[in-house]
């Protein structure tokens, strides 16, 4: 057994820096022009609030686009040609008083985003004895709210959300909000995103089985059919230096231990290291030249030929290259590739696993797998291992071994029900600290409630895959808001609370 490295080099954090990822934000608020000439300034003031209310979103860390105040059908028909045109992945409208459906109706219309219903109320309530009907009116925000449900609902237009609470100092209010603006990185990853798939699938496992049609029919993620000769020609232009620069820093970003009991897990070849190197450096050029999002790969091998080798050596660069935000899914799972770059997108990583053992004397499972897998969220630096044997597939080479970092984490399966459709199963638990077995693959120790047992046995029923992807942090919520904006179906097994 081991305990990895517990500090992680300045090289490894620099690498593994990441940005939030984009996501595009249409914004308007919600007013009827026939108070304005019964009400000096309240327009302007109306402005005021919509003026803060965008800048509140703007800090959430996403680029909105700003529609104006929507105060009649015609100006509606506008705002939704408008943010139509500036191709948004969400729309989010502020009640700022109260304004008739037939102003919100069109811009859903035109764009047709998700639209989230924000009634955010200035004022945490009225001063009573000094209340006007033009005070009245800057907090009429949920006046409208009921009709402008019941227009949507009868013109058969989904509602992401509706929330009701107050335009300032109002945690719950903008923590669903701040929610929303990762579910749009979400969608603009999955509408705009390309994932290559190379292979087949593992041979005999069923669930893996999907259909890249209907991937981009429901997700509109388009679906890049690649070879391993595209792969093994850009393998064969990378120099020398370039492979040395690139050894030097597997070194820097990796921990190269004495070997543990695991007789197949030993020190790291230098040649073997080498030809990961090339074959990372080269991963990274099939991305670059595909532009791809995200990576979907198998192949079984045969007597050691030229295919085999070049697969069996994905590990290093598709970690690398996972923990970097382009998520490389083994076994041609193309359904957690997807999986895992939502959870990436969300900024929780979103690393390869399955369920290993069960320690039933203190109440958690394992869950890793042999590769590849987002060391960016690892506990400390992560270890690599020369591996004799490739369980269940054939070749060699360096396996990467670590746990993910402690602390809350989530699991986000994505599977397919039997009439087709995608399916989230979701679930919440915590990563605990403590030694993982020295096999040069993945595991971390999980807990989940009511108890280990309980909890796989209500996964399991839920018909997920066997892969899933594992990321930090606890997200249920958000995945329950983006399964919503993407029509579909969301099991949450298990919730922290």
């Amino acid at each position: 057994m081991n305990t990895l490295a517990a500090g992680r080099t300045p090289a490894f954090e620099e690498y593994f820096r990441r940005e939030k990822a984009p996501a595009r934000i249409g914004f308007f608020s919600l007013g009827h022009h026939v108070y304005w000439p019964q009400f000096k300034g309240l327009r302007e003031q109306l402005l005021a609030y919509h003026s803060d209310f965008v800048e509140q979103l703007r800090a959430l860390g996403v680029d909105v686009i700003d529609g104006g105040m929507s105060d009649s059908p015609s100006a509606a028909c506008e705002i939704g040609d408008s943010l139509q045109r500036a191709d948004v992945d969400l729309l989010v409208a502020f009640l700022a008083t109260y304004s008739p459906s037939a102003d919100t109706l069109p811009i859903v219309q035109r764009t047709r985003r998700p639209l989230v219903l924000a009634a955010l109320q200035p004022a945490a309530a009225l001063d009573y004895p000094r209340a006007t009907t033009y005070t009245q009116l800057c907090n009429d925000n949920i006046t409208s709210l009921p009709e402008i449900c019941c227009v949507l609902r009868r013109a058969k237009m989904d509602i992401a959300d509706a929330i009701v609470g107050k335009l300032y100092e109002d945690d719950r209010a903008w923590g669903r909000l701040a929610e929303w603006a990762d579910v749009a990185r979400c969608l603009r990853a999955l509408r705009k995103g390309k994932v290559g798939l190379m292979g087949h699938v593992y041979e005999g496992m069923l669930d893996m089985n999907s259909d890249p049609t209907m991937v981009e029919g429901v997700l509109g993620t388009h679906i890049e059919h690649l070879e391993l000769d595209d792969l093994q020609v850009l393998v064969d232009a990378i120099g020398e230096s370039e492979v040395d620069a690139h050894v030097a820093l597997i070194r820097e970003l990796f921990h190269f231990p004495p070997p543990g009991s695991d007789p197949i897990a030993g020190p790291v070849d230098e040649e073997e290291l080498r030809w990961a190197a090339r074959v990372a450096l080269g991963l990274e050029r099939l991305v670059e030249k595909f532009r791809l999002d995200g990576l979907a790969y198998y192949y079984r091998g045969l007597g050691g030929n030229t295919n085999e080798r070049l697969s069996c050596s994905f590990v290093i660069g598709s970690s690398l290259l996972t923990g970097r935000g382009v998520p490389i899914a083994g076994e041609l799972d193309l359904k957690n590739c997807i999986a895992m770059l939502i959870m990436d997108r969300l900024g929780a990583g979103g690393s390869f696993a399955e369920v290993h053992p069960i320690d039933f004397d203190c109440d958690f499972v394992l869950v890793g797998h042999d590769g590849p897998h987002h060391v960016g969220i690892a506990e400390g630096m992560p270890v690599l291992r020369g591996l004799t044997v490739l369980h269940g597939k054939r070749g060699r080479g360096p396996g990467v071994e670590f746990s993910i970092r402690n602390g809350p984490i989530t699991l986000l399966g994505l599977t397919q029900t039997g009439d087709g459709r995608l399916k989230f199963v979701v679930a919440e638990g915590e990563s605990l600290p403590g030694p993982i077995p020295a096999t040069g693959n993945t595991n971390t120790r999980a807990r989940f409630e009511p108890d280990v047992r309980t909890f796989l046995e209500r996964w399991c029923l839920e018909g997920p895959t066997h892969h899933f992807a594992l990321g930090v942090g606890h997200r249920a919520s958000t995945l329950e808001r983006l399964a919503k904006a993407l029509d579909l179906e969301c099991a949450v097994v298990a919730r922290e609370s």
